[in-house]
């Protein structure tokens, strides 16, 4: 039985998580970029496991009732999102080419976990998707069994980090071109203009 869950708890979250998201395009292009990809990955691991855990073991239960709390959230995550689309469409139009090399300005690690921390907990779809979805599953188990779901959400979500941000190495001669870069940025503005514009809904 602790084998069945710990696998359900692996299969629920590895099938949310996959979903390319805000921070899953960010983890991405630190892979790409060969910057911060060790700490960046633990940073989003370590975020899953808080959240998962909360959920189930009992807050996705009170976000549930707190209209105000996501309204704010939601709100917030508009406005940085739309913020990040900006950037990324005007660094995908500038003239010169982003390069993957040794010489490359490397982003000070204070501003890479910034920029995660915002992706992850000042986006509301992450808390549907960690606290209420997959933390909602586990929090209906029996307790002596919610550490095994929990472990396995964990591992699903180390093997997806650390496969997304490694893994994306073997990208690198494609990115190579200026012209992937550049789709790579536009891909990326309008991702966060739909995530965006979805999180006009949770406002009540």
């Amino acid at each position: 039985m602790e084998i069945d869950v710990f696998l359900k708890g692996f299969i629920v979250t590895i099938t949310l998580i996959v979903a390319i998201g805000a921070q899953n395009a960010y983890v991405l292009k630190l892979g790409l970029l060969k910057q911060h990809v060790f700490k960046a990955a633990l940073f989003c691991i370590f975020s899953d496991f808080i959240l998962i855990a909360s959920g189930v073991y009992g807050l996705g239960y009170f976000i549930q009732g707190k209209q105000i709390f996501i309204n704010s959230i939601a709100i917030f995550g508009i406005a940085f999102l739309c913020f990040y689309a900006f950037l990324s469409f005007k660094s995908a139009f500038k003239n010169e080419s982003l390069k993957i090399d040794d010489e490359i300005k490397t982003n000070p690690l204070k501003k890479v976990l910034s920029l995660l921390f915002v992706f992850t907990y000042l986006n509301p779809h992450t808390y549907l998707d960690t606290v209420l979805l997959i933390g909602g599953i586990g929090a209906n188990l029996e307790n002596s069994f919610k550490l095994y779901f929990l472990f396995g959400s964990v591992l699903a979500s180390s093997v997806w980090f650390f496969t997304l941000a490694f893994g994306s190495r073997f990208l690198i001669p494609l990115f190579k071109k200026p012209i992937t870069w550049k789709i790579l940025d536009i891909s990326i503005a309008i991702l966060m203009l739909i995530i965006a514009y979805t999180l006009i809904d949770l406002i009540k």
